[in-house]
């Protein structure tokens, strides 16, 4: 028999270097420092060498390390390319497909059962997230994932492909202004819903298009804005929305359905909007580039959002363009 170094050393190995400090391996393990330690005089032990350089401004890698770090990601790759065979071979048909709940609840369930129409053969197993922390535990269970990003990563490859990116405009329910103010400033004296997400330390998370000030001031209204309700998630702001709870800041695609059966409307028409600070884009694992049944719903994906955005961009040109030619 062959011997082999212990696995969860090794893992830890390449977490430490990946991340520079046992500290910040350990959180990523779900350890203790003392754990990620030992499993690293474990490794070495078995090595029969030092793998790290212990510094006061931090560890490096061994030429002993750096040799064994370059083949632990052939190692890891294969063994995900491994566990994907498996899984396929005892689920051949099913896709797992994760995505944050407010986008599938007000736009991808809608459009699925066309999917299935066309692709009878490729079970679809949904996903959902409702916060950054359970998409990242979930992550490494999946076969696809949509995710919101910023602009910098939204770029195609073999492991990625962009979809969208939406524009942010305000919504309520016809019930709270059955027709677009004829005066924008209007808007103040309307219920305001919030779309909320701060850091431990109160900082916003979100761009300046969530800010109810930002449109204010976009919209010359004097004083600040005072909202009447807040919500983390903004799937939650918009079914409020819907009630008739107020107005809320909405994504296009997220509010797209709604607009188009009368559910919601545009109390500022539809000249007024903000491009979010992030776009959509698909993303799958290395070892499933070349899946026929990915490839399938992906490009299904890309075909709706188009067809989705296509239909907004035939709105009738902003406010502040005509307002420029005239």
């Amino acid at each position: 028999m062959r011997p082999l170094p212990p696995f969860d050393a090794l893992v830890a190995f390449d977490a430490v270097l990946r991340l520079g400090s046992m500290t910040a391996a350990a959180a990523e393990l779900g350890v203790t420092q003392s754990a990620v330690s030992h499993r690293l005089r474990r490794l070495e032990a078995f090595m029969g060498t030092d793998l790290l350089l212990r510094r006061r401004a931090g560890l490096a890698p061994t030429p002993a390390g750096t040799a064994l770090a370059e083949g632990l990601g052939d190692i890891f790759d294969g063994m995900a390319a491994l566990r994907e065979r498996s899984r396929m071979a005892a689920h051949p048909a099913r896709l797992r497909v994760g995505l944050g709940a407010a986008l599938a609840q007000h736009w991808l369930v809608r459009r699925l059962p066309d999917f299935s129409r066309r692709h009878p053969g490729i079970e679809i197993e949904l996903v959902i997230f409702t916060t950054r922390a359970q998409a990242e535990a979930r992550g490494g269970d999946l076969d696809l994932r949509i995710h919101w990003v910023k602009p910098e990563e939204a770029r195609n490859s073999s492991t990625q492909t962009l979809l969208f990116r939406e524009q942010v405009f305000p919504v309520c329910a016809p019930s709270i202004s059955k027709k677009p103010l004829r005066d924008p400033a209007g808007l103040a004296e309307l219920p305001l819903l919030y779309k909320s997400a701060e850091s431990s330390q109160g900082e916003s998370k979100q761009g300046e298009e969530w800010e109810w000030s930002t449109w204010f001031q976009r919209l010359g209204i004097k004083g600040r804005p005072r909202p009447r309700l807040r919500f983390e998630e903004i799937g939650l702001a918009i079914a409020a929305a819907m009630e008739g709870g107020g107005v809320a800041l909405g994504r296009s695609l997220l509010v797209h359905d709604a607009l188009r059966d009368g559910r919601l409307v545009r109390p500022l028409g539809d000249g007024w909007a903000l491009p979010s600070a992030k776009v959509h884009l698909a993303r799958w694992p290395a070892a499933l580039s070349r899946d026929l049944r990915l490839r399938a719903f992906v490009d299904w994906l890309a075909t709706e959002t188009a067809r989705t955005v296509a239909g907004m961009s035939a709105a009738e040109p902003t406010r502040e363009a005509r307002r420029k030619r005239a």
